[in-house]
C-alpha cells in the first residue's frame, strides 16, 4: 500500500495502479487549489515587500506542478510497480516542502488579518492535498509532515500555543484519515482483482466446457424454448444454432415421435419438471438423431430475476451413449459366464425367482418348477492330466450340448466349475424331469474330442420340484443340491431327486461334523490297537492302529461313519497326525521285533508336510523307522501328479515301512507296484470270507496276490480271520501273516502292553 516492499503478484501491481490512477484522477483539483493559492498570495501579500521572496517561491511551486504532470503523462498507458508509488510520493513530498517554506517565508512580519487568511489557505490547501493524495498513503505523509512542520512557524509557540495545537491536531487528522482510506481502498481494490480472477477463470473453464469436453450449457427462456444455443449444443443437435433457437426443448428432444405423440418415459418426466418449473437432474432419456437412438443425460435448474419473475432453465447436458452401452456390456458379462456364453449363477437364480413367482405364491400354483444341478464325473482328472486349457474346451463343448438338450423351455447355465443347472420354468402334469435328466446324462456322457485327445466324462444330475422340494428358490437349490450330492455318493452317471430324508442326513453330517471337531479339540478320540500275528507260529509281530471315538451322548460312533466327514471337512490330516503321533508313542514300550501299523489317507500324502510329521513323531517317540508301517489304499494312485509317489519314496529313504491295504477291492492296477516298493499286500476279509465259503474266485484271487507278492519279495496279511477254519485255510494259501478277531479284538495300549509280560519286567527292572 505505500510502496514501500515489493510484493510478488499480479494482483498487487493491479491494486498499485488502481491507487496511482485513482490519485491522477483528483490531480487536476489539487493544481487547481495550488494556482488559487499562488493567487491568492500574491493578492495578500504582494503590497507588502515579499514580493522578491514570493516571486521565487511561485517559481518552485509552478516547477514542482510541472514536474508532477510530466511524471503523471508517463504513466499513462504504462505499467506501473512500487518504485512509480514511490516516485509519486516524492512528489508529495516535493509539494508539501513547497508549502512548508510558504508558511515560514510569509509568516513573520504581517498584522492578524494577513496571518488569518494565511492559514486559511493553508488548511484549505493541506485538505485538498489530503483528498489528492489519500489514495498514496506515501504521498499524502511526504505532504502533510512538512506542513505540520510549517505550522510551528505559521503560529508562534509561546502566544498562540493552542492555535498551533489545534492546528497540527487537525493536519494529523488529515493524515489518519488518508490512511483510513487507502487501506479501505486497497481492501476493495484488493476484491475486486480477486472476483475478476474468479470470473476470468470461470468463463474460461465455461470455454473450455463448451468446447473441450462432451458436456454443454443450454437454457430455455420461460416458454421452454431454447435460447442462447451454444455451438457445442448445436453440434450434438446437428443443426445450425440459429436452427435450433427458439424452439422447443422437448420438440427437440422428441424428434419423429413429436408428430405422434409416443414418447418415452423419461421424456414425459422431463416434460413434467419443466411444467413445475422444477430442479431436475440426471434425467437419462433417448433421442433420436440422424436416424440413431442416442442417449442423452439432463440437470438443470430454474432462473429467477432479482423481482421473482420466472426467466426460463438453466442447466447442462451429456451424451452418455458409450457409457451406456459399456454398462450394458459389463450387464452382459455381469449375468454371463465368458468360457462358456451359458448364463452364470446370478441370472440363473434370477430365472428360478421369477419361475417361482416371489416364494409361496408362484410355489403354490399348479405344475410348479424344476431345478437340477448337473456335476460331471472325472473331470478333474482331465484337469490333472492334461491342463486347464484343455478342461476349458472340454466344458465349452459341454455347454454347447447341454445347451442342445435344453432347447425347449428349459433354461440352462453354469454355475461354476464343472458345474451346470437347468431351470424348467413351468412343469407339466408328466414333470418329465426323470426324461430330461436321463437325457442330459447320456448326452454329456459321449466321448468328447479335443484337439488331439478323446476325453470320456460322466454326469450325475440332482433334482427338486417346487413346491413339495422347497417353496423358495435358496431352499429348492439347496434340495436339488442334496440330490446331486447323493447321486455322486452312489457312484456318478445317476439321477437322484431329493428326498425329505436327505436332507436330515446332510444335517446329522453337518452335526457330526461338529461334533468331530470338539471331539478333537477336547482330545474325546483314543486309539485301540489289534494283533497281527504269524500265521504258522501265532506269536504276535505288530499291531494295526485304530481311531475310535465315543461320543458323552451319542455314544461310540462307528469309524466308517464318522472317517467319511473327516475327510469331507478336512479333518483327516490333523487326526491322522494325532493317531500316528499316538500310535508311535505307545509301540516305543513294546518288544524291538513288534511293529506298529498306521493308516494313511490320500489327503494326507498329498500334503508336502507329511513328512516332516513322521519324522517328527519318530523323534518324539524314540521308536526306530523300521517298526513304523503305513498303510495306504489303491486310491492314492488314482491321481499320479498328486505327489504320493514321491513321498512314499522319502518315506522308504527313512526306513518306514509300507502296506498297500485293501488291494483288490478299488482302482486295480498292477502299475503302481513297480513305481513303488510295499513290504506287505494285505488281502480285504471280503475274499477271507469268499474262499472259506468255497468260492472259486475268492480263491483264485487270494493265491494270485500270494504269488504276486512272493515275486516281488513282500508279505501278505489276511484280514478279518475269525474262524480257526479260516485260519486254516490261508494257512493253506501260503498267506504268512493273519489278523482278525480270532486272535483279538481291537484292544487298549495297557492290554496291548499285557501281551509282554517278560518285555514289562525287563523294563521294569
Amino acid at each position: 500500500m505505500m510502496g514501500l516492499a515489493v510484493v510478488p503478484g499480479d494482483a498487487a501491481e493491479r491494486v498499485l495502479a488502481a491507487q496511482l490512477r485513482s490519485a491522477d484522477h483528483v490531480a487536476l483539483l489539487r493544481q487547481a487549489m495550488n494556482l488559487f493559492g499562488l493567487l491568492f498570495l500574491w493578492q495578500v501579500f504582494g503590497h507588502h515587500g515579499s514580493a522578491p521572496g514570493l516571486m521565487l517561491w511561485s517559481a518552485a511551486l509552478l516547477l514542482s506542478m510541472a514536474v508532477g504532470g510530466i511524471l503523471r503523462r508517463r504513466r499513462n498507458g504504462a505499467a506501473v510497480s512500487a518504485a512509480d508509488l514511490r516516485v509519486h510520493g516524492f512528489t508529495g513530498l516535493l509539494h508539501g516542502l513547497i508549502w512548508a517554506a510558504c508558511m515560514m517565508s510569509l509568516s513573520a512580519g504581517h498584522g492578524a488579518a494577513q496571518s488569518v487568511a494565511h492559514w486559511t489557505l493553508i488548511s484549505c490547501i493541506m485538505v485538498c492535498g489530503a483528498i489528492s493524495y489519500a489514495p498514496t498513503p506515501l504521498a499524502a505523509t511526504g505532504f502533510l509532515l512538512p506542513c505540520i512542520v510549517g505550522l510551528g512557524a505559521l503560529f508562534d509557540p509561546r502566544d498562540q500555543a493552542p492555535l498551533l495545537a489545534l492546528a497540527t491536531s487537525y493536519a494529523l487528522s488529515l493524515l489518519v484519515g488518508c490512511f483510513l482510506y487507502a487501506r479501505t481502498f486497497a481492501r476493495q481494490h484488493s476484491a475486486s482483482v480477486q472476483l475478476e480472477e474468479k470470473s476470468e477463470v470461470v468463463s474460461l473453464l465455461l470455454r473450455e466446457y463448451e468446447h473441450g469436453a462432451s458436456d454443454w450449457l443450454w437454457q430455455t427462456d420461460p416458454a421452454r424454448r431454447l435460447s442462447g444455443v451454444s455451438p457445442r449444443l448445436a453440434e450434438m443437435l446437428g443443426r445450425a444454432p440459429a436452427e435450433a433457437e427458439g424452439v422447443l426443448l422437448v420438440e427437440l428432444l422428441a424428434g419423429n415421435a413429436w408428430e405422434s405423440g409416443l414418447f418415452p418415459t423419461e421424456l414425459h418426466e422431463l416434460a413434467d419438471h419443466l411444467k413445475r418449473r422444477e430442479s431436475f437432474s440426471n434425467i437419462v432419456l433417448p433421442v433420436e438423431l440422424d436416424g440413431k437412438v442416442r442417449w442423452w443425460e439432463l440437470s438443470a435448474s430454474p432462473r429467477y430475476d432479482e423481482g421473482g419473475a420466472f426467466l426460463g432453465f438453466r442447466g447442462v447436458g451429456s451424451d452418455i451413449t458409450e457409457q451406456r452401452e459399456s454398462a450394458e456390456r459389463i450387464a452382459q458379462l455381469a449375468r454371463f459366464d465368458p468360457l462358456t456364453g451359458l448364463p452364470n449363477r446370478t441370472h440363473l437364480r434370477d430365472v428360478l425367482d421369477q419361475a417361482m413367482g416371489g416364494g409361496m405364491a408362484g410355489a403354490a400354483r399348479a405344475g410348479g418348477c424344476a431345478f437340477l444341478m448337473i456335476d460331471l464325473d472325472r473331470f478333474k482328472a482331465v484337469n490333472d492330466t492334461l491342463g486347464h486349457q484343455i478342461g476349458d474346451k472340454l466344458l465349452t463343448q459341454v455347454a454347447r450340448r447341454l445347451r442342445h438338450i435344453c432347447s425347449g423351455a428349459e433354461f440352462c447355465g453354469r454355475i461354476g466349475g464343472d458345474e451346470f443347472a437347468v431351470v424348467i420354468p413351468q412343469l407339466g402334469e408328466t414333470h418329465g424331469v426323470d426324461k430330461l435328466a436321463a437325457r442330459i446324462i447320456n448326452g454329456l456322457s459321449a466321448p468328447y474330442q479335443v484337439e488331439e485327445h478323446t476325453l470320456y466324462v460322466g454326469a450325475s444330475v440332482g433334482s427338486a420340484v417346487s413346491p413339495q422340494d422347497g417353496r423358495e428358490s435358496e431352499a429348492l437349490i439347496r434340495s436339488a443340491d442334496l440330490a446331486l450330492y447323493r447321486a455322486k455318493g452312489d457312484g456318478g452317471g445317476v439321477h437322484c431327486a431329493y428326498e425329505p430324508q436327505l436332507h436330515a442326513q446332510a444335517e446329522e453330517r453337518r452335526q457330526l461334523e461338529l461334533a468331530l471337531r470338539d471331539a478333537l479339540e477336547k482330545k474325546q478320540l483314543h486309539v485301540l490297537f489289534q494283533p497281527v500275528v504269524e500265521a504258522q507260529a501265532g506269536t504276535v509281530v505288530g499291531f494295526e492302529a485304530l481311531v475310535r471315538w465315543t461320543h458323552p451322548d451319542m455314544g461310540p460312533i462307528s469309524p466308517a461313519k464318522f472317517i467319511p466327514v473327516a475327510e469331507e471337512a478336512r479333518l483327516i490330516g490333523p487326526i491322522g497326525e494325532w493317531v500316528l503321533r499316538t500310535a508311535c508313542k505307545e509301540a516305543a514300550c513294546w518288544p524291538e521285533d513288534v511293529r506298529i501299523a498306521v493308516n494313511v489317507s490320500a489327503e494326507q500324502l498329498a500334503h508336502p508336510s507329511f513328512v516332516g510329521a513322521v519324522v517328527s513323531a519318530l523323534a518324539q517317540s524314540g521308536l526306530e523307522a523300521r517298526r513304523l508301517e503305513l498303510e495306504v489304499t489303491e486310491s492314492v494312485f488314482v491321481n499320479a501328479d498328486t505327489g504320493a509317489l514321491k513321498i512314499l519314496d522319502q518315506l522308504r529313504g527313512l526306513g518306514v515301512r509300507l502296506s498297500l491295504d485293501d488291494f483288490g477291492t478299488g482302482y486295480s492296477s498292477l502299475g503302481y507296484l513297480s513305481r513303488t516298493r510295499f513290504d506287505t499286500i494285505k488281502i480285504d476279509r471280503s475274499f477271507v470270507v469268499g474262499a472259506s465259503n468255497n468260492k472259486a474266485e475268492s480263491l483264485a484271487i487270494i493265491r494270485a496276490v500270494v504269488t504276486l507278492a512272493d515275486s516281488l519279495g513282500m508279505a501278505t496279511t489276511a484280514e478279518g480271520v475269525e474262524t480257526e477254519a479260516e485260519l486254516a485255510m490261508v494257512r493253506g494259501l501260503g498267506c504268512r501273516k493273519v489278523q482278525g478277531f480270532y486272535f483279538g479284538r481291537p484292544m487298549p495300549a495297557s492290554d496291548a502292553a499285557a501281551l509282554f509280560p517278560a518285555h514289562q519286567a525287563r523294563a521294569r527292572a
